[in-house]
């Protein structure tokens, strides 16, 4: 399925070895922008979260799935993505900028409870498909499959 800015394949080598080259931190730095703003709709969001080693404040462009009245967010690009590693380095301690900021908390959700969750992401994050091997079609149990690839957080408010 063709990606809905650029094909597949190209979004693929953007991310060759799980870090994005030149022109994917262009487009993050753009969306990353609209996102903080509220310019698309509610589940496109910007992480804010401090980095692991420098503990500079790095914000992440991200899509949330939405499944049984809560939201998550999926690491299209698995375990190595570098917000990922700083979310888990934090404590699960991070920002939601959307408009405003809002604290939060990100719960990890075990590997066997990915399953819908990644099936979703799917369906409603274009940008993810390139990169999670799964039809969006799909049965859950093809998501189970590998589902222990892609971290899954549920996003909590946290206050102030």
């Amino acid at each position: 399925m063709a990606g809905w800015l650029v094909s597949d394949s190209a979004a693929r080598r953007m991310y060759a070895g799980g870090r994005g080259d030149a022109t994917a931190r262009r487009f993050a730095r753009f969306w990353a922008a609209v996102f903080r703003l509220g310019l698309a709709p509610k589940r496109w969001v910007t992480l804010e979260v401090p980095g692991r080693r420098t503990g500079r404040v790095t914000g992440f462009p991200l899509g949330m799935a939405d499944h049984d009245g809560h939201w998550f967010l999926v690491s299209m690009l698995g375990e190595q993505c570098n917000w990922v590693r700083n979310v888990r380095a934090n404590g699960g301690r991070a920002v939601i900028h959307r408009r405003r900021r809002t604290p939060c908390r990100l719960v990890e959700v075990p590997a066997g409870d990915r399953a819908p969750i990644l099936r979703r992401y799917v369906r409603k994050a274009p940008g993810a498909r390139p990169h999670i091997p799964v039809d969006p079609a799909a049965p859950v149990s093809e998501f189970a499959a590998v589902a222990a690839r892609y971290p899954v957080f549920r996003v909590e408010r946290r206050p102030g």
